[in-house]
């Protein structure tokens, strides 16, 4: 028997006695990593003659797609093996009886819906709910984006087949500013509301799924200015992380339906582990968290009121990632798995109920 074959039973004999993963990488390593024993043979190679690599040649490569195949199969093995045990040890018995303690718990999403609900109360806000299936008028016309504005490609929404009685197309809605529309046709001013709900736009990654959670929020009344939008946003944050040296900062922006508009950064410090915490008198860095302006006279006009006897204000932001800045949550993928262990360790118990007395995050 040759030195190479020799050396290729060792080495089989090797793998096939690796029990664990790690055990394996071992044994690739000693056989195929830089100063393996697989690796030292291939670079005799070079120093042959060519008649001997002829012969020679062959069996060494032979050696080494021998020892790779073995590896791949055995690494293949040792983790189907794993995952088996894995799915036994969390498989649920359906037979067992079923245990009377409470096992529910409130979804952060829900959670935070509750905290701002609260939140707004406190400040006059009433909560206003709309279809999740629009029309592109109350989706997009009525808010000033214009036909030829991106929001609108096939790419960024869903858009039906069908159309309604007035021809509009329909649409899973993009935001929840169609509520205000909705509102502001249906209610007569003074209007105080915040629109939460779920919307939809063609997206996923870590921060960004087809199906997301948004709250918005309406003023309208007379004599409304920048200020009061600023006093509200900063009572909110304040309120809703549970700090009172948030710092907030306004900048200029551009949004169709809102003129002048501001995004709204709010400053955060860095803890001893280097995460980012919302709050702090002298921040480390800012971080955008919603947007903002007074509403645009066109969009009041589309409503049928005044633009020059009413105004008002409008933010929006994300409920998810209030969510995940609140509670330090790291992928928003994991709101919708459906995981009942994260939603364990995420989850509120079903009476911690928020109040401002109490602790919107109790």
């Amino acid at each position: 028997m040759s030195e190479t074959d020799d050396l290729n039973e060792r080495l089989l004999a090797d793998i096939a006695s690796a029990e664990t993963l790690p055990a394996l990488e071992t044994v690739r390593i000693a056989a195929l990593g830089k100063q393996g024993s697989v690796s030292a043979l291939l670079k005799t190679l070079g120093g042959m003659s060519p008649e001997q690599r002829q012969v020679e040649g062959p069996r060494i490569n032979g050696l080494r797609e021998s020892v790779s195949a073995a590896i791949a199969a055995r690494k293949a093995a040792l983790e189907g093996a794993a995952l088996d045990a894995r799915l036994a040890s969390e498989r649920v018995d359906v037979s067992l009886p079923v245990d009377a303690g409470a096992q529910g718990s409130v979804h952060p999403v829900a959670q935070v819906m509750d905290e701002l609900a609260e939140i707004f109360a406190d400040m006059g806000f009433a909560v206003a709910t709309g279809p999740e299936i629009e029309d592109d008028w109350h989706n997009f016309t009525a808010l000033n984006i214009p036909e030829t504005h991106p929001a609108r490609a096939m790419h960024d929404t869903f858009y039906f087949d069908e159309r309604d009685a007035n021809g509009h197309r329909m649409l899973l809605r993009t935001h929840t500013s169609p509520v205000q529309i909705r509102t502001m046709l249906g209610q007569q001013p003074p209007i105080r509301i915040i629109a939460p709900g779920r919307t939809y736009r063609s997206d996923s990654d870590a921060t960004h799924t087809p199906m997301f959670h948004q709250v918005e929020g309406l003023v309208i009344d007379k004599g409304v200015t920048l200020g009061h939008l600023k006093w509200t946003l900063e009572t909110f944050v304040r309120a809703f992380f549970e700090r009172d040296d948030i710092v907030l900062r306004l900048r200029p922006s551009y949004f169709p339906f809102t003129e002048p508009s501001a995004e709204v950064d709010v400053g955060y410090t860095r803890d001893k582990e280097g995460r980012r915490v919302i709050g702090g008198a002298e921040p480390d860095g800012w971080m955008e968290i919603l947007g903002s302006g007074m509403v645009h006279p066109k969009v009041i006009a589309a409503c049928g009121l005044d633009p020059a006897e009413w105004q008002g204000f409008a933010f929006g932001c994300g409920i998810d990632r209030l969510a995940m800045l609140k509670y330090g949550m790291d992928d928003l993928r994991a709101f919708f798995d459906g995981d009942l262990r994260w939603l364990r360790h995420y989850g509120f118990a079903a009476l911690d109920v928020p109040t401002l007395s109490g602790g919107v995050g109790a």
